[in-house]
C-alpha cells in the first residue's frame, strides 16, 4: 500500500501536538451519550484527543521526539537479521490494508486496533480484521489502554464488546492490551507502580473471564520497568508482545524467559508496524488455539556491529565513551560526525589497526575495557548506558558499583552469558550488538 506523502512519523506525531480549542477539547471529553464513566478517584480522566494516531508503539515515537531523535535513529533496525514469522499491526492510521499484497509479501499474521478508553472503536478495525482473515493470516485484536480513564475491567468489557474477542479457530490470535508510554501526557498516565499493576490485573482478569484466553501484553522493556516496578507476575498467564526498535530484542520484562512476539521497527516490508513471532507455522497455530506453551528463548546471535561516519545511536555512545577512555575528548552526543571519525582514525593508527575510521570486529576488540566491581571511568559509562538501552535505569556516573553489577549479572543470565558480573569481551560483543 502506498504511504502518505508526509512521513509516517511526523504525521503521527503532528497529530499528537496539534492544539485543540477548549470548546473542542469539552466534546471530545464528553464522548458519546452512554460511555463508560471516568473513576471517581485518582488521576483526572484524559480526553482523547487523537485515538486514530494512537497505536501500538506511539508512545515509543512520543519519546523518541521528545529526545530528539529522529525517524531513522529511532527504527532503523530492518538491516538486521531477524528471525522468526513476519507480521505486522496496524490501526486507523492505515485505513484500507491491500491485504492480498501483504500476504504475498510474506506476512503470517496481523494485530489490529479495536479499541482505545471506553469510547472509540476503530472505523477501520472490521475491514482490517476481515480483510486479514480473508487472505489468509492469522488475525487479533487489540486495545490501546488509557488506564487513567476507567477502570482495567470497564476497559475490557469495552474492548470484548468491539472486536476483543477470541475463539479456538486457529486462526484469532489472543486478545491483546497495549500498555505503554501515555501519548497524552504523564508516562505512567498519573498512576502508582502497584495502582498500574492493579489495572492491568483487573484488564487482564476480565478478558479472561469473559473469552477464556489472558491477553498478550504489549510493552516496553524501559515502560514496564518504569510503571509498573517490573513485575513479574504475568509472566506465567499473559504471553508477551515486546517492542524494541534495534537489532535484538534486548532484556525482556521480569516473569518472561521468552518473547512470543516482537516489534522490531515501525515501518517497512508491510503497512503498520514490522512484527515477528517466535516460532514456527505450527507454534503459530497452536498459540492461535491456545495449546502452545511459551516459546523457547532466541539462540544468542550478537556480533559486533559495524559503526561509521554518519551514523547515530547506543553504539556510536559506546565507541565515543571507549575512546574517552583512551584518551580522545569526544562529547557522547551518539552522532558519528567528523571529530569522531578522526578520533577512530587516530586510534586505528596508533594501535596498528586499519586506518578507515570505521569501527569493525578488529577495532571494537581493542577498543573495550574490560570492567567490574569497582572499576570506574568512561568504559563504566558505556555500560551503563548499554545497560539502560537493554532496558536497566542505572544512573551513568561511571562508577561501577552494586547497581550496576546486578544489571551485568541480570544481562548475562538473559543472554545465555557467564553470570560473572565482568565486562569482558561477550558481555561487551552482547551489548552493543543486540
Amino acid at each position: 500500500m502506498p504511504m502518505p506523502s508526509t512521513s509516517r512519523f511526523g504525521r503521527r506525531l503532528l497529530g499528537i501536538a496539534v492544539p485543540l480549542t477548549a470548546g473542542a477539547l469539552m466534546l471530545l471529553a464528553a464522548g458519546p451519550a452512554g460511555a463508560a464513566a471516568p473513576r471517581s478517584s485518582g488521576p483526572a480522566p484524559t480526553a482523547i484527543t487523537h485515538p486514530n494516531a494512537d497505536f501500538a508503539g506511539a508512545g515509543i515515537q512520543r519519546k523518541a521526539a521528545a529526545a530528539g531523535l529522529t525517524p531513522e535513529s529511532s527504527s532503523s533496525v530492518t538491516t538486521a537479521a531477524v528471525s522468526g514469522l513476519p507480521g505486522l499491526d496496524v490501526s486507523g492510521w492505515q485505513g484500507t490494508v491491500d491485504w492480498a499484497s501483504v500476504r504475498s509479501a510474506g506476512a503470517t499474521f496481523a494485530y489490529v486496533k479495536a479499541t482505545e478508553g471506553t469510547t472509540y472503536t476503530s472505523s477501520s478495525f472490521s475491514g482490517q480484521y476481515d480483510g486479514a482473515y480473508n487472505a489468509g493470516l492469522v488475525r487479533g485484536a487489540y486495545h490501546f489502554a488509557i488506564p487513567n480513564n476507567s477502570t482495567g475491567a470497564a476497559q475490557a468489557d469495552y474492548f470484548v464488546a468491539h472486536g476483543g474477542g477470541w475463539s479456538a479457530d486457529g486462526k484469532t490470535l489472543p486478545p491483546a492490551l497495549d500498555i505503554e508510554y501515555n501519548p497524552y501526557g504523564a508516562t505512567c498516565y498519573g498512576l502508582s507502580q502497584s495502582a498500574m499493576v492493579a489495572w492491568i490485573k483487573s484488564f487482564s482478569d476480565e478478558v479472561h473471564a469473559k473469552t477464556g484466553r489472558y491477553p498478550a501484553i504489549y510493552t516496553t522493556t524501559d515502560w514496564w520497568t518504569t510503571c509498573t516496578g517490573n513485575t513479574s507476575g504475568f509472566g506465567a498467564t499473559n504471553p508477551l508482545w515486546v517492542a524494541r526498535y534495534a537489532s535484538g530484542v534486548g532484556t525482556l520484562p521480569a516473569g518472561w524467559s521468552a518473547q512470543s512476539i516482537w516489534q522490531y521497527a515501525d515501518s517497512g516490508t508491510f503497512p503498520g508496524d514490522q512484527n515477528t513471532f517466535n516460532g514456527s507455522a505450527a507454534d503459530l497455530t497452536a498459540f492461535a488455539k491456545g495449546t502452545g506453551g511459551t516459546p523457547p528463548p532466541p539462540p544468542p546471535s550478537a556480533d559486533w556491529p559495524t559503526v561509521k561516519q554518519g551514523q547515530s545511536g547506543e553504539a556510536v555512545r559506546a565507541v565515543q565513551y571507549l575512546l574517552n577512555a583512551h584518551g580522545s575528548s569526544l562529547t557522547v552526543d551518539g552522532a558519528f560526525g567528523p571529530a569522531t571519525n578522526s578520533a577512530v582514525r587516530t586510534y586505528q593508527s596508533a594501535h596498528s589497526l586499519t586506518v578507515d575510521g570505521i569501527v569493525g570486529p578488529n577495532t571494537w576488540s581493542s577498543l573495550i575495557i574490560t570492567v567490574r566491581n569497582g572499576s570506574s571511568g568512561s568504559a563504566v559509562s558505556a555500560v551503563q548506558r548499554e545497560l539502560n538501552a537493554h532496558g536497566s535505569s542505572l544512573t551513568v556516573d561511571g562508577a561501577f558499583g552494586p547497581a550496576t553489577d546486578s544489571a551485568v549479572r541480570s544481562f548475562q543470565s538473559a543472554h545465555s552469558l557467564t553470570v560473572d558480573g565482568i565486562v569482558g569481551p561477550n558481555t561487551w560483543k552482547a551489548l552493543v550488538g543486540s
